[in-house]
């Protein structure tokens, strides 16, 4: 018998933690975090994250505008570590006998 006592004395005791707890928590009132505090020092703004933004404002208009499109593929290029390829207007013109 004395290991039922045993048992019945733990759940009482557990029981009582719990609604302790729970009375605690119920009790307790909500302070909200106060905002964070803008930083001191800002950092200069990244003119192709504001050109990136104003494309994606454009919404679907932005698809058809060249600018927003070069930026983009300038855009994956350097997240994916990829050097991009020279314009063709950045290369010398051979012409046909090879640029002489």
């Amino acid at each position: 018998m004395e290991g039922k006592v045993l048992a019945r004395i733990a759940a009482v005791v557990f029981v009582a933690i719990a609604i302790t707890a729970a009375v605690i928590e119920m009790t307790r009132e909500d302070v909200s975090t106060p905002a964070p505090a803008a930083p001191a020092l800002q950092a200069p703004a990244d003119p192709l994250r504001l050109e990136l933004r104003r494309c994606q404002e454009m919404g679907e208009a932005a698809a058809d505008d060249v600018e927003c499109l070069r930026l983009w593929a300038g855009n994956r290029d350097r997240f994916l570590g990829r050097i991009p390829a020279p314009s063709a207007s950045a290369q010398p013109d051979a012409g046909p006998t090879g640029g002489q």
